[in-house]
């Protein structure tokens, strides 16, 4: 449970800031037929919270990792 939530956690994070500081959303939903859903997730309201949550998320897997050993 611990490394997943550390992979989870640091995918969400690196995907959340990489979105938040490029172009990138706006062209993967292009390209998946999405664009409607550019309005709606491409606000600092959303991506920052989302970032923030699954760094949290990273650092309780990688917690629960250290106290596993």
């Amino acid at each position: 449970m611990a490394r997943f939530l550390a992979w989870f956690g640091g995918g969400g994070t690196v995907l959340g800031l990489v979105c938040c500081f490029t172009p990138l959303l706006p062209l993967v939903l292009g390209a998946v037929g999405a664009t409607g859903l550019v309005s709606v997730l491409y606000r600092d309201s959303v991506l920052l919270p989302f970032a923030g949550l699954s760094f949290v998320m990273l650092c309780l897997g990688l917690l629960m990792m250290r106290r596993a050993r």
